[in-house]
């Protein structure tokens, strides 16, 4: 696909997805810099959000602030924990509520995800905004119909510099 440097872009990181991909696959964590700067591809950054979900462990702070650093606005929500045990944590309606939103302001929307929840969000943008979908995600790890349906897809586990030791 052809990457104008006149394009705006939003890219919209699910960084649970990601994180569990990378640790499950390679046993490594993702390089969310460079990521952000392969999305971008000397395109026009109009949102950079990476959504995470707090935990009572300490690490996270300072990767919720590496993130900031890198450019990312960082959107946190609290795992829930219910009665019987069992934890819930997405973002799955936040990421599709934001990329609705920004979809006016933008030309491409990258969701960095392999989660195929996110195909009927992918079909609204691209037959009611006009924007292009490009997907980002480990090829393993991502629903197939999700990569057939973007408008692109680019595959992290072709390149090691996605992943940090």
């Amino acid at each position: 696909m052809i990457k104008h440097k006149e394009q705006r872009v939003g890219v919209l990181v699910d960084v649970s997805n990601m994180y569990h991909s990378a640790k499950n696959l390679y046993r490594k964590r993702v390089n969310f810099k460079e990521v952000l700067r392969d999305a971008v591809a000397g395109r026009k950054l109009i949102r950079a959000s990476a959504y995470v979900i707090k935990t009572e462990a300490e690490e996270g702070t300072s990767f919720f602030e590496a993130l900031s650093q890198q450019g990312f606005e960082v959107k946190m929500k609290d795992l829930q924990i219910f009665a019987g045990g069992a934890k819930k944590a997405d973002w799955d309606v936040g990421i599709t509520v934001d990329a609705i939103k920004l979809a006016p302001k933008l030309d491409v929307i990258i969701l960095v995800t392999g989660d195929g929840d996110y195909v009927p969000l992918v079909n609204y943008l691209q037959n009611t905004t006009g924007c292009l979908v490009e997907v980002m995600a480990f090829r393993q790890t991502a629903s197939s119909r999700l990569i057939e349906e973007s408008d692109d897809f680019i595959n992290l586990s072709e390149d090691k510099k996605y992943l940090l030791k």
